[in-house]
């Protein structure tokens, strides 16, 4: 067989719902059909691309490249043979560009305006996804860097078009003091007397995805802080003893704390693009999703705590 599109997108979107029966449902195919496909592509590049499990597929390490690969393709094959419309109403008038909670936002909008010089933007923070959702419909925002959870993919009208841009582990973030600040993973259960920050509700399934891996780890926590705010302030906190936190993957962690993978990592986060199917055009989509991949990729290219723990648990296998 040879490679075609088709079978880049759906590498992409396994990597995004790390299940292949949503896959199938995505694609409008039956799983067994997806299963066999992804078996053939394996062997065609002769090695293991995703690892099956009872809690759904991950990518191994060469599985991520190969999907890292596969979105750029796709992403440069959705621009051919369109019109740009960017002259038209796309570049020549304020893009309304929000993000969630995510570092992403500084590197896209620096890249974007690189590859469009005339682009135009105007900037919103906005914490909760389902908000952002609201905002795209009711014409007060175009496009925006969402997230979602696996299994809990964000809803929304025809309107709006949702790209997965990446699924990625949760980490936790403790004191260097840490009885567990040593182990290369950390397990939940060795954190069931400690207190928790954790940000509110925000609309796509946070915070009770967390509520779910504690009740799976056998606890609940005594004490929450509720807390969305600086993230220095946050790790000065922890620094001094005062709690734990589920953090991104690509957190820097600050002097007195150590970032660390969670044991079987019970928590994933997924990154999407989320815009106006009629008000953004293809150029700036595909430019600002290019620009948000590549700022990803660079984030994780100095998170050495991700490096490692991708180097242990994204293992690849001869077929």
């Amino acid at each position: 067989m040879e490679l075609e599109l088709r079978h880049l997108r759906m590498l992409c979107t396994i990597a995004d719902t790390m299940s292949l029966g949503r896959t199938a449902t995505a694609l409008g195919c039956s799983q067994p059909a997806v299963s066999s496909q992804l078996k053939r592509i394996e062997r065609l590049m002769g090695e293991d691309l995703f690892v099956r499990g009872s809690a759904g597929v991950t990518p191994t390490r060469f599985g991520v490249e190969v999907v890292v690969q596969a979105r750029k393709v796709v992403a440069l094959a959705n621009l051919i043979g369109r019109r740009s419309t960017a002259g038209r109403h796309g570049t020549d008038r304020v893009l309304r560009i929000a993000a969630t909670n995510t570092p992403v936002l500084p590197g896209l909008l620096q890249r974007a305006r690189t590859v469009l010089p005339a682009l135009t933007t105007q900037v919103s923070s906005v914490y909760s996804s389902a908000e952002i959702i609201r905002l795209i419909e009711d014409d007060k925002l175009d496009i925006a860097v969402a997230v979602d959870y696996p299994g809990r993919e964000l809803g929304h009208s025809d309107a709006v078009v949702r790209r997965g841009i990446v699924t990625e582990p949760s980490f936790v973030a403790l004191p260097a003091a840490h009885p567990a600040s040593g182990q290369l993973d950390v397990s939940l259960r060795d954190l069931a007397e400690d207190a928790w920050f954790l940000t509110p509700d925000d609309g796509a399934g946070w915070p009770g995805v967390c509520y779910d891996a504690f009740q799976a780890a056998g606890f609940t926590p005594a004490t929450v802080h509720e807390f969305l705010g600086d993230r220095d302030q946050l790790q000065r906190m922890i620094a001094d003893g005062l709690g734990v936190s589920v953090v991104q993957a690509t957190c820097k962690p600050n002097p007195g704390v150590v970032v660390k993978p969670l044991a079987g990592t019970p928590l994933w986060c997924r990154y999407v693009l989320v815009w106006h199917r009629e008000r953004v055009p293809d150029e700036v989509t595909e430019t600002i999703f290019g620009a948000a991949l590549a700022t990803y990729e660079e984030l994780i290219g100095r998170a050495p705590h991700f490096q490692a723990w991708a180097a242990r648990h994204y293992r690849t296998t001869r077929t």
